[in-house]
């Protein structure tokens, strides 16, 4: 399930420069957004109906952010006469079914799925293919015949995380104990991120433990971390890989139930609320920007272009192609991500606009956000 495309190598360097990514944003919503270059081939019925399936209320950012920034997107690109049908699994594959079927019986014109089960909602692709209505793969990459997916290079994010902790540990990384806080094993995108991660792991640090977390519950993470902390001793776990936010929380508060007043550095992912609060005290070593914006507005220029038939705008969204385990050569749009730390907070989800200084800076914050320069004309 490994993308390819001839621009990867340059891509893999060049995503992690920070101090370009509010440029991208900017570009990358202006190119997205006109659609004009098309004309000629563009059903005139902007009074469509996008299905968007997510998969959980637990990740922060899709009720959050991609739920409401794919409404707005979809309004803006149908002169506000298309229409979001939206549904939460809340974690259930089983529900998720129920919801997908639901949407073809209602006839939407394009489905939006985030699968919280890859296999599970082959069926109901299939099922919509048979009724004419186009899938795309949204954030995880779904089984079945999907046409397009949106999504980050998730093997990219696991490097990005891995990478981070190698750096962190230093010259003496190689004996230092690390635990792996994988995702859910259904969940595709957790193989991508664990590849990644282990491409800079393997070999320069000792895996001590690694455990897959069932549906990403964050209770599930502080089980497992507990686990490891019988098995490893707290005071030996010298860093921690957590695949998201929300189980590197619940690491974080059984490291510190342990006794620990020194934290190991600790990865994550989403860049939630929470997660940059953790970052900017210092608690949690970095996370994963994803530009939730440039992801969702892709997603809902790429659905408005499928329906209404503009080819040529299609193809200029999905310049790269992957695999699943049952179809090749998807076409695909991979948006970049970024490692963010205490010393980008600002060139990243604030200069995008995703939180403010006081949305981060609480006053329970204050004094970290000073130290790192937050407050610093506000």
């Amino acid at each position: 399930m490994k993308p390819r495309t001839t621009a990867a190598a340059a891509r893999r360097c060049a995503l992690l420069l920070t101090a370009s990514l509010t440029a991208l944003s900017l570009t990358a919503c202006g190119a997205l957004g006109s659609g004009d270059d098309d004309t000629s081939d563009t059903r005139a019925d902007d009074d469509i109906t996008v299905g968007l399936l997510l998969p959980d209320r637990d990740t922060a950012r899709f009720e959050q952010f991609d739920y409401p920034l794919i409404k707005e997107r979809i309004a803006s690109q149908t002169n506000k006469q298309g229409e979001v049908v939206y549904a939460n699994a809340e974690g259930s594959k089983e529900r998720q079914s129920e919801q997908f079927r639901q949407m073809i019986g209602r006839n939407v014109d394009v489905i939006l799925v985030d699968a919280v089960d890859a296999s599970a909602v082959a069926p109901d692709v299939r099922l919509a293919k048979r009724a004419g209505i186009p899938v795309i793969a949204y954030d995880r990459l779904a089984e079945g015949p999907i046409d397009a997916y949106v999504s980050h290079d998730n093997e990219l994010v696991g490097q990005v995380q891995g990478r981070a902790l190698v750096n962190a540990l230093g010259e003496t990384a190689e004996n230092k104990k690390v635990v792996m806080m994988n995702g859910e094993p259904a969940d595709p995108n957790t193989a991508l991120f664990k590849k990644g991660a282990l491409a800079e792991l393997d070999g320069a640090v000792d895996i001590a433990a690694s455990y897959d977390t069932e549906k990403w519950l964050p209770e599930v993470a502080a089980e497992n971390m507990r686990k490891a902390i019988r098995k490893v001793g707290a005071g030996n776990v010298a860093a921690v890989y957590s695949a998201n936010d929300g189980m590197a929380g619940a690491v974080i508060e059984e490291l510190q139930q342990a006794g620990l007043t020194e934290l190991p550095p600790v990865t994550g992912q989403d860049a939630d609320l929470e997660a940059v609060r953790r970052v900017v005290s210092g608690t949690q070593y970095m996370t994963v920007y994803k530009s939730f914006l440039l992801e969702a507005t892709g997603a809902a220029d790429m659905a408005v272009a499928k329906v209404q038939d503009r080819a040529i705008q299609f193809d200029a969204l999905a310049q790269d192609v992957i695999d699943s385990r049952s179809q090749q050569d998807i076409p695909a749009m991979l948006v970049p991500v970024v490692a963010l730390t205490r010393e980008n907070i600002e060139d990243t989800v604030i200069a995008d606009g995703v939180y403010t200084v006081k949305d981060i800076c609480t006053p329970a914050h204050a004094d970290d956000c000073a130290e790192i320069g937050l407050l610093d004309g506000e």
